[in-house]
């Protein structure tokens, strides 16, 4: 008995010391400052390291590594350490031993030292953890949070491992209080959740960001890159995270700036203010970016929105960095010069030389950017495109991949001089029946472009075309024909345009939404409304339904989404059979969310509105208020050159407007040196069609001094002709002196408005406008219904004292009126209103 008592005190002693020695051994490894004292620590004593040792050893790693800037952190040396491999080792041989969370731990820090994802330890840590969640031995959140993440930065996208991660998120979503923790988890395991859990996780994140004050913007960075994965631009999180941004502006360096645009431009969304902020920030600190990886990222930031002086700066510094540029950044600089369209003949000379030692990094996809860059703008470097040619072609012959073939032959048809090869023809036809509608599009395209420019030289070109063709349409068709669901249809729809399309496919695709009427939601209403717009057609069911669905639902859908549902019905000049309500409720809507929609965004509802005749008091005053236009003029800098140029014509349209229909506003016009500018810079000539008619007018007028042709009118209307008939119906001679504007040829101004009231007609006598309509004026359906600018120029004309006379291209060119007796005949009835 004694001696068994000896023998449990000897243990007991051996185990208190061994402990004793384990925790200073702990302390040690905790009190580390530097990579060397944790290698130092780990040679004198391999043989007592436990697994919990091991764990926080390389977590110490990579804290010391994480409290260095990022370039000058010290990862190669880490990993190359002979210690490191030790560590590691042990890891593997330990791992069964190891608490959930340490698994974790390890996993996460030997990814973040930029240790290989197919590396033993690496494979072995994600199968424990794994065989751990199948024994449904649940980590706590955190820990979940933690591997999930791990399997993301190893690409394990569609992994089961990600699928069990995601399952058991999907149990515990309502427990989740931490946006940190659900905004990892939300980018981790987007690529293997339906959509019911997709607008789950949506409504879970809504909530928290509501509920949390004071959020890192990271975490909205993460719900961004969510959106992105998920291809998703809902516009409450989106709005929700850019206010994090503002707030956080102060924060962000360039890494996260160039993320965040990045994330913007990949989802479609913009915001000015934003803009505004990260323009200031960098422009001060633009002296720092003096290394390529971060320059590269400054000049996609901020070269679209930098003014002259910074521009030429940026490009200055991008001449004398560009052989320090990877291929990744060379490309980044490109496509950002053609979003400033930025043509630079030195730096595009020298991104060019460039190029040639990085051609072979590139994938498939990037070397269709990087031809579409070089092509647009302009470059002349011949070598560089006979080398892109024979790339592009080596990657077609082995593509399997029916995006990549269309996006290649795409960009084939862009290359100077390029003679199509009959592969090219046989590749198209053998992936046509994977095609989603899209790309059918491409190569519809490029077969046309071809045809055009007559490239197709071989024996019997003409009849593989012509097959080529007709499998083209039978493969549009059947691909119509089977869709079953709107949404997965509307997600083709957004980039077909083209001839090909409108010919062919048009009519079928709304045939199809019709016969689909009762999938159109209020979260569908917005592409679907995108279509109709893009496609011109009056389709009275679905205008219909568009306005029911909105009006019921009008709270769900997003005030900036509300634009492009009004700008179908006011641009194809529709009134649904509740058009009062319909745009009560849309009113109503938005004058009630005027603080969340961005100011260039109340410029062009205003303008919508305004096109239907609608001018809500509240919008309207808001607008065309003092504070609010300069702040428009700051954030207009910053926006691309199309958004500038559409919010600038939209509020003089909206100016014109308000001015001729709502004096009672008291609204000035102050757009006159706007459109004086706007008409020196037109191109605007006479067309054979102009002076025809104009010969006819003389013959039935008496005289060429009874009309006048191109005539601008008050408020700037540009009208064909004019010409004044008194109360006999009698045509009065132009007497005074016809005033050129700023020189264009063949424009005659009329007088300032005030000037022209002054000089009164003679009693009874009538200004007619004659306008001819062509084919742009009208809807492209068989109803051949008047858009909505055209009517509104008509409607502003007769305000303005005319009497309107428009005449129809599908009249005019009629066989009806196939002679010119007939056409002097129809004038005359036209001028002189005779039925």
């Amino acid at each position: 008995m004694l001696c068994m008592r000896q023998v449990c005190l000897f243990a007991l002693r051996c185990y208190q010391a061994r402990t004793l020695c384990s925790d200073l051994l702990l302390n040690q490894i905790n009190g580390c400052t530097h990579e060397d004292e944790v290698f130092s620590l780990v040679r004198r004593n391999k043989t007592r390291l436990s697994e919990k040792h091991v764990g926080i050893a390389l977590n110490m790693l990579w804290q010391l590594q994480k409290k260095r800037p990022l370039l000058l952190r010290t990862s190669d040396y880490v990993r190359n350490h002979s210690q490191f491999l030790t560590l590691c080792i042990l890891a593997e041989n330990k791992v069964k031993y190891m608490e959930d969370e340490v698994i974790v731990d390890i996993l996460y820090s030997i990814l973040r030292l930029d240790v290989e994802h197919h590396v033993s330890l690496a494979k072995v840590l994600v199968t424990e953890a794994w065989k751990r969640l199948e024994r449904q031995v649940l980590l706590s959140l955190p820990a979940l949070s933690k591997f999930a993440l791990c399997l993301y930065k190893q690409h394990r996208h569609f992994s089961p491992v990600t699928g069990q991660v995601a399952h058991i998120v999907d149990m515990k979503l309502d427990s989740i209080q931490d946006i940190r923790i659900l905004s990892v988890l939300m980018i981790s395991i987007s690529e293997v959740i339906t959509e019911s859990f997709r607008d789950r996780l949506i409504h879970k994140a809504e909530q928290l960001l509501e509920k949390n004050s004071d959020i890192h913007f990271n975490y909205a960075r993460r719900i961004l890159q969510f959106l992105q994965n998920v291809k998703l631009r809902y516009h409450p999180l989106l709005d929700k995270c850019n206010k994090i941004f503002l707030e956080s502006a102060s924060h962000l360096d360039i890494y996260s700036i160039s993320h965040i645009f990045g994330l913007y431009e990949q989802l479609g969304f913009d915001n000015a203010e934003f803009r505004l902020i990260a323009k200031q920030l960098l422009s001060e600190a633009i002296d720092d970016y003096c290394d390529p990886e971060t320059f590269a990222k400054l000049f996609f930031s901020l070269g679209p929105m930098a003014g002259s002086e910074v521009r030429e700066r940026l490009l200055v510094t991008a001449v004398h960095m560009a052989e320090e540029f990877s291929s990744h950044q060379v490309l980044m600089i490109l496509k950002t010069m053609q979003k400033m369209k930025c043509r630079n003949s030195h730096l595009l000379k020298k991104m060019s030389s460039v190029l040639h030692k990085h051609l072979d990094s590139y994938h498939v996809l990037q070397l269709v950017k990087l031809t579409q860059c070089l092509v647009v703008l302009h470059c002349q470097d011949l070598e560089l495109f006979a080398k892109l040619k024979m790339l592009l072609l080596g990657y077609l012959k082995s593509s399997v991949i029916p995006a990549d073939t269309a996006a290649i032959i795409r960009v084939l048809t862009m290359l100077p001089s390029f003679q199509v090869e009959e592969m090219i023809i046989n590749k198209a036809a053998a992936v046509l029946p994977q095609c989603r509608l899209h790309h059918l599009n491409c190569i519809a395209t490029a077969l046309a472009k071809w045809n055009h420019h007559g490239q197709l030289h071989w024996q019997n070109s003409s009849e593989l075309c012509a097959k080529l063709l007709q499998k083209l349409n039978d493969c549009g068709f059947q691909r119509l024909q089977k869709a079953n669901n709107l949404n997965l249809l509307l997600e083709e729809l957004p980039y077909v345009n083209g001839k090909w399309f409108e010919q062919v496919l048009n009519e079928e695709t709304l045939a199809m939404f019709q016969r689909l009427i009762d999938q159109i939601t209020w979260a569908n209403v917005l592409p679907l409304s995108f279509f109709l717009i893009k496609s011109g057609h009056r389709c009275p069911a679905l205008f219909d339904r568009i306005a029911s669905v909105t009006v019921e639902n009008i709270d769900k859908i997003p005030p900036s989404e509300i634009y492009f549902i009004l700008f179908l019905f006011s641009a194809l000049n529709y009134d649904p059979p509740d058009s009062e309500e319909f745009f009560k409720s849309c009113i109503q809507h938005l004058t009630s969310n005027l603080s969340h929609l961005e100011t260039y965004h109340l410029v062009l509802l205003g303008h919508v509105l305004a096109m239907a005749g609608y001018f809500p008091p509240v919008l309207i005053t808001t607008i065309f208020n003092v504070s609010f236009l300069s702040k428009l003029d700051a954030q207009l800098k910053v926006l691309p050159d199309t958004v500038k140029q559409r919010v600038d014509l939209s509020l003089m349209k909206l100016n014109r407007a308000v001015c001729l229909e709502c004096p009672e506003f008291h609204i000035p016009w102050f757009h006159e040196p706007y459109c004086q500018r706007v008409f020196h810079n037109s191109t605007s000539r006479i067309n054979p069609q102009q002076q025809h008619i104009h010969r006819m007018l003389t013959e039935i007028l008496g005289g060429s001094h009874y009309s006048r042709m191109s005539v601008v009118t008050p408020y700037y209307y540009k009208i064909d002709f004019e010409c004044v008939l008194d109360v006999n119906k009698k045509p009065l001679s132009y007497m005074a002196q016809n005033v050129v504007l700023n020189g264009v040829e063949g424009i005659h101004l009329r007088h300032d408005m005030k000037d022209e009231r002054r000089k009164a007609l003679p009693p009874g006598a009538q200004r007619i406008a004659l306008e001819f309509l062509n084919s742009k004026a009208f809807s492209k359906d068989y109803s051949r219904h008047l858009k909505g600018e055209p009517a509104v120029k008509k409607r502003h004309l007769e305000i303005l004292g005319y009497r309107v006379v428009q005449i129809p291209h599908f009249e005019w060119n009629s066989m009806v009126l196939s002679t010119k007796g007939e056409q002097l005949e129809y004038l005359r009835q036209q001028l002189y209103g005779i039925q």
